[in-house]
């Protein structure tokens, strides 16, 4: 299984991965990463990815939402696992994701518990 990272932080990927390996999914999990919305967008274009794990505030122009709206904008993506992890509080940006197709919510600092529950949540529902 490939998870794609989009997150600008590397600490934070490194930490995400991590937990990922950490989390009983089953299958053996490797991992693209982005450090931006352009980069992780040209990857999906590219490579083959399972399971999108995706910052709400990158460093560019391009926010998560956006690359959200992007993901789910192809048809071949629609269906794709997505989760937002951010710093942000307001409620508003969770309903906005949910709204635009995102799989579930996570926020910073990331629990591990609450982290692999999740992604494991998202993945029983994945449809193949």
């Amino acid at each position: 299984m490939t998870f794609l990272i989009a997150e600008d932080s590397r600490t934070t990927r490194n930490l995400i991965k991590n937990y990922i390996n950490e989390t009983k999914i089953g299958r053996k999990c490797d991992f693209l990463e982005a450090e931006d919305g352009e980069h992780a967008l040209d990857i999906l274009k590219t490579k083959i990815v399972d399971f999108v794990l995706l910052d709400w505030n990158m460093t560019t122009e391009m926010t998560g939402l956006d690359v959200l709206k992007g993901i789910r904008s192809v048809d071949k993506l629609k269906k794709m696992p997505v989760v937002m992890i951010t710093g942000e509080s307001d409620k508003a940006n969770v309903i906005e994701a949910i709204k635009h197709g995102a799989n579930d919510f996570i926020s910073k600092p990331i629990d591990k518990k609450l982290f692999s529950e999740k992604i494991l949540k998202v993945l029983s529902h994945a449809k193949p």
